[in-house]
């Protein structure tokens, strides 16, 4: 394979730019279209989102992790190195989005011409618009024959004050228009501000792992060069590597002699760790230290759950999967954590229940991994009042992730809840629906505004707890399909949460134990019960099962006991002889009910503890 000579491409004909918008607006099949016309890839009909490598995007039909192209482009006889980035749109994976935008100087605002303007089109236009880059909006799917491109243009002009002539309209799937999509980032997308006479600085946007080769990180040169043999540094870890082999991504890689600055591109340096290959990190040449560049914000975890092995022999296979996969992943926080009812495992935190989805279905299908996820949670804080346990702590706010660990109220002078600001956009004849599924969720209303006739956005504050399982689903549904919801994280507020436990024959269960809003407690301890009394076995005596919180016994169901007919012997006969026969069964009954105890088997607590798909 010949390398290419990079250096033919000088700052000013380089073009870093990505594509931004809702969940199925169409980025990936425009960035297929631009990949044909430039001839990085070749024209047929199996063109449909090259850059999903994964096999959960390929199934899904969704994106889930940002890939970079660089397209070779020639107008007015100039030639061009455009980079192209294909961002997600779910909300979970917005972290993606931020970090791609970094390494670009302009995005491409794609709009579907018939869902208009939706909740995550809102959210990826102000990340670009706050990290200042130039933007081009792009109207596609005109080919549909209920596109209204004049309404969304609208939309464009009221929303984001772009002006209406500046939209191109285009299909991507057809091809019409696709040109001019290129033209306008050549024209109106400036190049980098960087000179190849600097010495080296390299920004790690993204990392992905290899078996055979180690770490491949994605870099974007933000000055000097970089070549096979040189020796770089990490500003992060500080360890010095040797560059082994630097090129771009045509999506497939394409080793380079060298990469020059403004260009976009891979390096595999020998880093064998997942962590050495930190994103954000600052790379330069040894003995010619450089300023880092400010990196990011580290992704915040909105949703915790535990994953433990089905069997703990399968523990250290587990612990290698998951350590390869975050290394694919680096917005999931792993703790070690262990269970009473599900032996050693690990607390994972995700940036949302998409994001967990498709964790999972990575690890089973990439590692052959099947794993027991518990039900989500989300990290409460209590802020502590007794002198004692701020000693303890050495602080006087904690942070509770397991239930095992929540204080008592009279140590505790208020608990803390995360809270979430949810923007929904929505045809305006779901309102009325919406509001009360927002009001049962705990939510504030905070703003509701017109987008034209016929959309409404609405904020909401919102409880994170509330929204974490069910809400988008229910959303979704209310209003068949057309509602979008966005979030962002808005801090933390004082809340009156409880420790309900689950007893069984009056003996708690701490697998079981959970933190809950106490106006909640009623209804989650009832179904507990309920889901409970389907797996725990019967015994030869009556079984209670209980929720409560403190002392206050909130919901109960009866297991019955097996018994014997007794009375199968008596034909006739006076009633008395009846009575006795089942008053002796009774008391053989009450005594082994005092000496019997239950022991809840692993199944039912898989059962119970497991994520409710089937609701």
């Amino acid at each position: 394979q010949e390398k290419l000579d990079m250096s033919t491409y000088p700052v000013e004909s380089i073009r870093n730019f990505s594509i931004i918008a809702h969940v199925d607006h169409g980025k990936s099949t425009l960035a297929d279209r631009l990949l044909e016309i430039t001839g990085t890839i070749s024209k047929t009909d199996h063109n449909k989102q090259v850059l999903d490598k994964l096999q959960v995007e390929r199934e899904r039909g969704i994106t889930v992790k940002a890939q970079s192209a660089s397209l070779f482009y020639n107008l007015e006889g100039i030639n061009y190195l455009l980079n192209l980035i294909d961002t997600p749109g779910h909300v979970d994976f917005s972290y993606e989005v931020s970090r791609s935008l970094s390494a670009c100087q302009g995005v491409i605002l794609v709009v579907d011409a018939n869902e208009g303007i939706q909740a995550q089109t809102v959210a990826n236009f102000y990340l670009a618009f706050e990290a200042q880059l130039s933007i081009i909006p792009v109207i596609n799917k005109i080919d549909l024959k209920n596109a209204d491109p004049e309404r969304v243009e609208k939309q464009i002009e009221k929303l984001f004050d772009i002006p209406r002539d500046e939209c191109i309209r285009i299909s991507a799937k057809q091809g019409t228009n696709v040109e001019k999509v290129l033209q306008n980032v050549i024209e109106k997308i400036p190049p980098p501000q960087c000179n190849t006479a600097d010495p080296l600085k390299a920004l790690v946007f993204d990392s992905t792992f290899d078996h055979y080769r180690g770490v491949i990180a994605n870099i974007a040169l933000f000055g000097g060069e970089i070549a096979k043999g040189q020796k770089i540094v990490s500003a992060h870890t500080k360890k010095r590597y040797e560059v082994n082999e630097v090129g771009i991504l045509t999506p497939n890689e394409q080793p380079t002699h060298k990469l020059y600055a403004g260009q976009v591109g891979y390096l595999i340096a020998g880093m064998k760790e997942v962590t050495e290959a930190q994103i954000g990190d600052t790379l330069f040449l040894y003995k010619q230290p450089v300023e880092p560049l400010p990196g990011f914000k580290s992704a915040k975890p909105m949703v915790f759950a535990g994953m433990y092995p089905i069997d703990q022999t399968e523990y250290n296979n587990l612990k290698s999967a998951l350590e390869r996969l975050t290394l694919n992943d680096s917005s999931v926080t792993v703790h070690r954590d262990s269970s009473l009812a599900l032996g050693a495992g690990w607390r994972l935190g995700f940036l949302g229940l998409l994001h967990m989805e498709v964790f999972n279905q990575r690890l089973e299908q990439e590692y052959n991994m099947s794993v027991i996820l518990t039900a989500p949670t989300v990290p409460y804080k209590a802020v502590l009042s007794s002198a004692k346990l701020i000693k303890e702590y050495g602080k006087d706010q904690i942070t509770i992730i397991n239930p095992a660990q929540f204080p008592d109220k009279l140590s505790v002078s208020e608990y803390l809840e995360p809270t979430v600001l949810g923007t929904i956009v929505t045809p305006h004849e779901y309102i009325g629906k919406i509001i009360t599924l927002c009001q049962d969720r705990r939510a504030i209303q905070k703003d509701m505004l017109y987008i034209d006739e016929n959309r409404v956005m609405l904020k909401y504050l919102f409880p994170l707890n509330e929204i974490v399982v069910d809400f988008y689903d229910a959303l979704k549904s209310l209003s068949s399909g057309y509602a979008s919801f966005d979030y962002e994280d808005a801090g933390y507020q004082s809340a009156d949460l409880i420790k309900m436990d689950i007893l069984v024959n009056g003996n708690p269960v701490e697998e079981l134990a959970t933190i809950i809003h106490r106006d909640k407690a009623y209804a989650a301890g009832k179904l507990l019960c309920e889901r409970l009394k389907e797996t725990i076995p019967r015994q030869l005596f009556e079984i209670a099962i209980q929720a409560a919180i403190g002392k206050k016994i909130i919901a109960r169901e009866t297991l019955k006991a097996y018994r014997k007919n007794v009375v199968a012997k008596c034909y006739g006969g006076d009633i008395t002889r009846r009575m006795k026969l089942l008053k002796r069964q009774a008391e053989g009954k009450r005594l082994m009910r005092k000496i019997g105890n239950v022991e809840v088997p692993r199944d039912a607590f898989i059962r119970v503890l497991k994520r409710e798909t089937d609701k």
